[in-house]
């Protein structure tokens, strides 16, 4: 069983910086793997079809890529891209693509997926990344070790979050892409100010390890850069509340298979967490954006 130090995690979750982050993942990623038997990072976009979270976070990276015109791009950047779930999902679709994943945490990048010969999934280390033009990077988001516009699209798959400031991710977006290249992010954002958000959270005010970051901050941070917003989505209702309701429904089986691994007090956390988050959502205190832009020459 993991020995998971509550102090140490709720100070990881306050202060939020780089290493914070990567210590946060490396103690509790185990956790979305059990729930969910993938290697996705994302809560996924439910509809009234959806049956299990895999597939909500399946449906979530599809409807990115379609957001993000991935047919008609040949090189994408994916920063914050965790175990590189996505890209082998987008891959799987769009067989042209080539993909470098960039992530500040290296163990995720040395245990990133890949395609096997079968079609499915297997941990893999990253020798043979060229195999199937995913290129792993180990860096922070907000200095990228990539040439001047070179790349047709950059995604941030619910990592932006995590991102300080994010001001300096969105101009290393800038610098990077193609003329015409467009940016995607998919980023939970908050609508109360910072004190009513503090009150209206409960829990998530100390489970929720990430920005807090406001929806009109995080637009006028990117409009701030020069960027012309060519599409926002705000899915909050299809993340949070359905995924609450299936943890709800299915916790008996859940909370069995996170018990193996992690102490009965960060499951009823866990637990708890989701219920709040699900009143946040329903309350209109948080949402989940998506933004489309590009940056004009």
């Amino acid at each position: 069983m993991a020995s998971i130090n509550p102090i140490q995690v709720l100070l990881w979750a306050f202060r939020r910086n780089e290493k914070d982050v990567i210590n946060l993942y490396s103690a509790l990623s185990q956790v979305m793997h059990l729930a969910t038997k993938g290697n996705m990072l994302n809560f996924g976009y439910w509809n009234e079809n959806t049956k299990n979270p895999l597939e909500a976070q399946n449906k979530l990276c599809r409807l990115i890529g379609e957001i993000a015109e991935l047919d008609s791009a040949t090189k994408v950047l994916d920063v914050g891209s965790g175990f590189s779930a996505p890209a082998v999902e987008w891959k799987a679709v769009y067989n042209l693509l080539e993909i470098i994943c960039v992530n500040t945490h290296f163990q995720q990048l040395k245990h990133s997926v890949k395609i096997t010969d079968n079609g499915d999934e297997q941990l893999k280390t990253s020798d043979v990344q060229q195999e199937n033009k995913i290129f792993l990077v180990n860096s922070t988001s907000t200095a990228l070790p990539i040439e001047d516009h070179s790349v047709d699209r950059v995604i941030a798959l619910e990592s932006a979050q995590h991102f300080k400031p994010l001001k300096n991710f969105i101009r290393e977006s800038k610098r990077v892409l193609k003329q015409n290249g467009l940016l995607v992010l998919t980023i939970p954002v908050t609508i109360a100010k910072p004190l009513v958000l503090f009150m209206k959270l409960g829990i998530l005010s100390l489970t929720w390890s990430s920005e807090h970051y406001e929806l009109d901050y995080v637009l006028s941070t990117v409009k701030n850069q020069g960027s012309e917003i060519l599409e926002t989505k705000r899915i909050g209702t299809h993340v949070y509340q359905p995924l609450a309701d299936y943890y709800v429904e299915n916790r008996k089986v859940i909370r069995e298979m996170i018990l193996t691994q992690y102490p009965a007090y960060l499951e009823n956390i866990l637990f708890k967490s989701l219920l709040r988050m699900k009143k946040a959502s329903a309350d209109g205190i948080i949402d989940y954006l998506i933004i489309k832009c590009r940056f004009p020459s």
